[in-house]
């Protein structure tokens, strides 16, 4: 089975620049999570609040940082998963383009 979350928009404090330290500015999200379906499910809704309290929670400074602890969170959360697959983004930090970091990982 394949949940996909697509573009989980939501503020947080992600960076290192004065003012991403004290302003909230948008994040993206974009999920792929494979798992073996048996008679468990994930609930997607709980999925999306551990991502949208894991970014909140520890104000990161990089990108990398906190999708490295959103894999942490997740594989820990939800031990059935076979596959991740996460785009984080930061679509308003510079006026002509989105910076984006992702990742792919097995279990």
């Amino acid at each position: 089975m394949k949940i996909h979350i697509e573009q989980l928009t939501f503020d947080c404090i992600i960076g290192l620049l004065d003012h991403e330290r004290l302003t909230p500015q948008r994040v993206i999200v974009d999920l792929e999570l494979t798992y073996d379906y048996t008679d468990h499910f994930i609930n997607y809704a709980d999925l999306t609040q551990l991502i949208q309290t894991c970014l909140s929670d520890e104000k990161f400074e990089l990108l990398e940082e906190a999708l490295n602890e959103l894999f942490n969170r997740i594989s820990k959360s939800y031990p059935s998963t076979k596959t991740l697959d996460v785009k984080l983004s930061k679509p308003d930090i510079l006026p002509n383009c989105r910076v984006c970091v992702s990742n792919f990982k097995e279990f």
